[in-house]
């Protein structure tokens, strides 16, 4: 016969000891569906840089590869690249400021060269604006933000050649002024032994960064000039194709307003063979009272411009100079826009444009005869 007490007993601490194990195996589990759990939690977005440009003051003149990769990113939402120089600046254009991030979350696009780059990851509601004087945080439209410094400079030597008396630097890197990415060649730009000054489009392979098979040519005077009267004789620009662009124009790389201090005169159709091909301009050329456009003959041409304090006269004259006797061809004065002295200096460029009804089908090549400035 069994003492009823000890099996009670005993039960108890079986039953006891089955809680106790259940206990700790529930424990056990619950520990590791936490970890497991932990292990396969989403993260929170993030923007990472894989393609770093060099660290420069920018400017639109050369362009070049940013990209990276994107964590936590879902449907429809994409990548809002600026670069720091001043204020940052969206990227790689205005009417161009959403980089699409692949499926493989990696993304890359162009940008012009800045101090420091930054990256807003955005739903499709944000609209960016132009310029920022300082990144916004992340919040509402904007899901993450990430910046980055540029990296150290590996500059290409600079080339220069001397023409009228002065010293020009040669431009060998892309740029997508025109709206194109176009690759500029110093072999494009030459004094012959007479002195002129020779800029030629060729077509060649392309090269990275450039969306163009065309290479261009640009000389940039070395030192800034400021207030004065300015003539560039031009050879026959008659040959050129609609979408070829010589302009002479003055530009401040530095300057904090979008317009850079620019204003010259630009001989082409800009793509369309049945407009004029000639303008003077000051820039913002979207104002309508900043653009005088007018059509050039055949034959050797004058261009000239005046500047002075809140005025810019412009006159196109028959044969190699810009004196009084000269037949006009055109002449216009801008009074309002007219930008003051600064940190510019004349840039002669012979480029593609990058809009054309007409597309370049042929190089070619110009020549100017010479530059002249008077104080």
């Amino acid at each position: 016969m069994v003492d009823s007490s000890r099996a009670s007993a005993s039960q108890r601490r079986l039953s006891r000891g089955k809680r106790n194990g259940l206990a700790a195996l529930a424990l056990a589990i619950g520990t590791a569906m936490i970890g497991c759990c932990g292990r396969n939690a989403p993260q929170p977005p993030s923007i990472e840089f894989t393609t770093i440009p060099e660290a420069s003051e920018g400017g639109p003149d050369k362009v070049v590869t940013i990209g990276g990769r994107v964590s936590g990113v879902r449907s429809g939402q994409r990548l809002v690249l600026f670069a720091k120089s001043g204020v940052w600046w969206v990227q790689p254009l205005v009417n161009e400021p959403f980089t699409s991030i692949e499926p493989d979350s990696s993304w890359q696009t162009k940008t012009h060269l800045g101090l420091e780059y930054g990256a807003l990851l955005v739903d499709e509601s944000y609209q960016p604006p132009p310029t920022l004087d300082r990144l916004p945080a992340a919040g509402g439209a904007i899901i993450a933000v990430a910046t980055v410094a540029g990296r150290a400079s590996a500059t290409l030597a600079a080339r220069t050649i001397s023409f009228a008396g002065y010293d020009w630097e040669v431009r060998q890197t892309v740029s997508d002024r025109g709206g194109l990415l176009n690759h500029y060649d110093p072999k494009n730009a030459w004094v012959d032994e007479q002195g002129r000054l020779h800029l030629k489009i060729e077509k060649r392979e392309r090269v990275e960064g450039a969306a163009s098979p065309w290479s261009c040519a640009e000389v940039i005077l070395k030192r800034s000039l400021g207030y004065g009267t300015y003539v560039v004789v031009v050879r026959d620009t008659s040959h050129l194709e609609p979408s070829a662009v010589l302009s002479v124009i003055t530009w401040d790389p530095s300057a904090a307003d979008p317009s850079h201090r620019e204003m010259g005169i630009e001989l082409t159709k800009w793509g369309d063979a049945d407009s004029k091909n000639a303008q003077f301009v000051v820039q913002p050329y979207y104002v309508p009272t900043n653009v005088s456009r007018f059509d050039v003959p055949a034959g050797m041409l004058a261009h000239s411009l005046r500047w002075e304090p809140g005025r810019a006269s412009f006159r196109t004259q028959r044969g190699d100079s810009a004196t009084a006797s000269s037949a006009v061809v055109a002449e216009h004065q801008f009074t309002s826009g007219v930008p003051t002295p600064g940190g510019e200096a004349i840039r002669m460029a012979l480029y593609v444009f990058g809009y054309p009804k007409a597309p370049l089908t042929r190089g070619t090549e110009v020549i100017i005869e010479k530059f002249m400035y008077l104080p």
